[in-house]
C-alpha cells in the first residue's frame, strides 16, 4: 500500500498554539515531543515499506515545514498544493501523480495528519483487510470507527448489506453518510448498532477511484489530467465525501476499533490525556482555586496561570496571546480568527 498523509489543514480550533506557519500537525500536543505529523508518518512507515513509499500532500505555504518535520521523506514525495481546495482535489491530484510513478493498480491509503491511534497492531490489521477488500471488490473502503459515545462532532456512516469477512473484519456496503448529528440523533444512531464514526481514512486502487471521479467529479479530475497543479485555481473547493463518497456505488465500510480520536479541538486533548479523578487537565503551570473541568495550556513552562472559581473552560497561553473560552464554544475559535484577520492591528496574531 502507498500511504498518503493529508497535511494541509490549518488547525484553527487549536489557536493560538496553532498558527499559519505552525499548524497543529506540526505540534506535539500530548507532551511526547513528537508532532502529530511525525506520529502519523511513523505509524505508516511499515505499511509504506520505508520513507520511499510514503507521500504527503500539503499546501505550498507549509511545504518547508513538512521538510523540516520529516527530513527522511524524499522531496519528490511531497506534493504542495498551490492553494487549499479541500480534500477532493488533494485526493484526485495525488492519485494522478502516484499513478505516473507506480501504475493504475496501485493501492493507495489516505490518512489525515492529525489523528490519534491507540492500538497500532489492530490499525495495521485493519489496513491489510482494507487492501484485500479494495483489490477483490474494486471497492473504495472507508474505515468506520465503532462509536463509544453519542458524539455530535463527527459524521457517521451507516452500514448496509454485509459482504463478507476480510482479514478477520466484517465488511459492509455503505448505506449512507450522515452529517454531524444533534445529541438525540447521535443516541439513535448508537442504538441501532449500524453506524460508525466517519474517520476520514480510506483505501482504494487508483484505477477504481479515477474511474469514479471521472463519472461523478469530472470538473475536478479532467483539469488535473490536462494541467496538473496549474489547474488548482479553477477547481471547486469540495471534500471527497461530497464530491465522490456520497455518490459512488463502490463505497464500503470496515467498522473497527483500534483506539481513535480526531484531534479537532482542545476538548479532544482532554479526552486523550485527562486521567479519571483529575479535576482539570493541566499542560503547564496552573494554580486553581475552586476550579473544575478546566483545560489549561501554557507553551512557556515559566508562565503561571491562576484561576479562581472557574468551571468548564479552556485557557491557552502562547507567546503574546491568551485565549479563554467555554468548553462548549471551542468550535467558535474559527470565528475569532476571521475577526482577527479583518482587523490589521490583530491580523498578525491569527
Amino acid at each position: 500500500m502507498i500511504p498518503i498523509i493529508l497535511a494541509g489543514g490549518k488547525g484553527e480550533r487549536f489557536w493560538p498554539v496553532s498558527r499559519k506557519q505552525r499548524p497543529k500537525q506540526f505540534l506535539s500536543l500530548d507532551g511526547s515531543g513528537t508532532s502529530l505529523l511525525q506520529a502519523t508518518a511513523n505509524r505508516l512507515l511499515d505499511i509504506a515499506g520505508g520513507w520511499e513509499g510514503l507521500w504527503v500532500v500539503t499546501s505550498s505555504a507549509l511545504e518547508s515545514g513538512v521538510r523540516e518535520q520529516l527530513p527522511q521523506l524524499p522531496k519528490e514525495n511531497i506534493l504542495a498544493e498551490p492553494e487549499g481546495r479541500d480534500t477532493a482535489p488533494a485526493v484526485a491530484w495525488s492519485t494522478l501523480e502516484i499513478v505516473e510513478r507506480s501504475g493504475v493498480e496501485s493501492v493507495l491509503g489516505f490518512f489525515p495528519a492529525d489523528h490519534w491511534i491507540g492500538d497500532r497492531a489492530v490499525f495495521e490489521q485493519t489496513l491489510a483487510a482494507a487492501k484485500e477488500l479494495a483489490q477483490q471488490k474494486a471497492a473504495i473502503v472507508t474505515l468506520g470507527i465503532k462509536p463509544s459515545y453519542p458524539a455530535t462532532g463527527y459524521g457517521y456512516i451507516e452500514q448496509g448489506e454485509a459482504i463478507g469477512e476480510f482479514g478477520g473484519i466484517n465488511a459492509y456496503r455503505v448505506s449512507r453518510f450522515a452529517e454531524k448529528p444533534n445529541r438525540e440523533t447521535a443516541e439513535e444512531f448508537l442504538a441501532t448498532e449500524r453506524f460508525s464514526w466517519n474517520s476520514g481514512m480510506f483505501v482504494f486502487q487508483a484505477n477504481t477511484v479515477l474511474q469514479e471521479l471521472n463519472a461523478y467529479a469530472p470538473e475536478i479530475v479532467e483539469p488535473l489530467v490536462e494541467l496538473g497543479a496549474a489547474a488548482y485555481s479553477q477547481l471547486p473547493k469540495i471534500s471527497i465525501d461530497y464530491a465522490l463518497m456520497e455518490k459512488t456505488k463502490l463505497a464500503y465500510v470496515l467498522p473497527v476499533d483500534f483506539g481513535w480520536d480526531d484531534l479537532g479541538d482542545w476538548n479532544a486533548i482532554a479526552r486523550l490525556l485527562q486521567k479519571d479523578g483529575e479535576p482539570n487537565l493541566e499542560l503547564g503551570k496552573h494554580l486553581g482555586l475552586d476550579t473544575t473541568g478546566a483545560i489549561v495550556y501554557a507553551s512557556d513552562a515559566e508562565d503561571l496561570i491562576v484561576t479562581v472559581g472557574m468551571e468548564d473552560v479552556v485557557i491557552v497561553r502562547d507567546r503574546n496571546v491568551t485565549l479563554v473560552v467555554k468548553k462548549d464554544r471551542t468550535q467558535d475559535i474559527k470565528k475569532v480568527l476571521k475577526h482577527l484577520q479583518a482587523h490589521p492591528q490583530f491580523n498578525s496574531e491569527a
